[in-house]
């Protein structure tokens, strides 16, 4: 193990806490609903997994990472809103490319860490800075490992090898694809549609090569990702549980008419197009 446990300064409950405050804010303010496959909670898969592993709400030290496909710029700012209502009390961690992250410098108070991509000595930093973060209680790690944005249908990208090198790495823990979809159906403001996959209990892969996990990882995550695409085509809420509610209606000047023309008729204003998420 390494004896570095404090490569990155946890961030400061007091700024973490102010941030979730905007972040909730931001996101009703620029979508209809985020919502959850029901028939992925975590929960129920932690415990229907075929080792006698804790559930890591139950033991802070266990290793997490969850891995998901990379659709869009609001990917990380969704990952931080996830871990918060799903895996608290657990601590975001992810990785992010090292230039990026000197446009945006922020992301350093809030759990990221900077990397450099494609080179081995980003690698190698990579593999000790994931070694000391999981000595610590109730952290969790995010990764995108597709390496780059691509249309969450398109399933051509190979998951880079950090990924399945961590993980082969490890003798306990858990692992949880992710997929996710930014759609539109019958709102102005487009929905946010996620779903867990199969997660992997670590101790039930001990005998697990990197080439295993590698494959492993990627069926996963791209079964996830096309019963969510399923999900999404079929235009239903039902399947799913809504995590924030997002601002209805059209806005403006269109939402004024909409509502006067409500009370003129006796009617009462519907600021919704539809009846999803409501």
């Amino acid at each position: 193990m390494t004896s570095q446990p404090d490569v990155i300064a946890k961030p400061a409950d007091w700024f973490q806490n102010g941030f979730h405050r905007f972040l909730h804010s931001y996101l009703r303010r620029n979508f209809h609903a985020i919502a959850i496959d029901r028939e992925t909670r975590l929960r129920e898969q932690f415990a229907a997994a075929s080792s006698d592993q804790a559930a890591p709400q139950d033991d802070e030290s266990l290793p997490l990472i969850v891995y998901s496909n990379h659709a869009s710029w609001w990917d990380p700012l969704l990952a931080h809103f996830i871990n918060e209502r799903l895996l608290a009390p657990r601590q975001f961690y992810a990785p992010i490319d090292a230039e990026a992250l000197q446009q945006y410098k922020v992301f350093e108070k809030l759990g990221f860490f900077g990397v450099q991509a494609d080179s081995k000595q980003g690698a190698v930093q990579f593999l000790k800075t994931t070694e000391a973060l999981f000595q610590r209680p109730h952290s969790a790690l995010w990764i995108t490992p597709e390496g780059r944005f691509a249309d969450p249908r398109d399933h051509s990208a190979e998951l880079m090898p950090g990924l399945s090198h961590l993980c082969s790495k490890l003798d306990r823990g858990w692992v949880i694809p992710l997929a996710m979809e930014y759609v539109f159906w019958d709102e102005r403001l487009p929905m946010v549609l996620f779903r867990f996959g199969e997660v992997v209990a670590i101790p039930d892969a001990s005998d697990w090569d990197k080439p295993r996990w590698s494959q492993e990882l990627t069926t996963r995550l791209r079964t996830s990702q096309q019963r969510l695409a399923e999900l999404s085509m079929a235009r239903s809420s039902d399947p799913f549980e809504n995590l924030l509610r997002g601002k209805r209606g059209a806005s403006g000047l269109y939402d004024v008419a909409r509502r006067l023309k409500a009370f003129a008729s006796g009617k009462s204003f519907q600021a919704s197009h539809g009846d999803q998420f409501e």
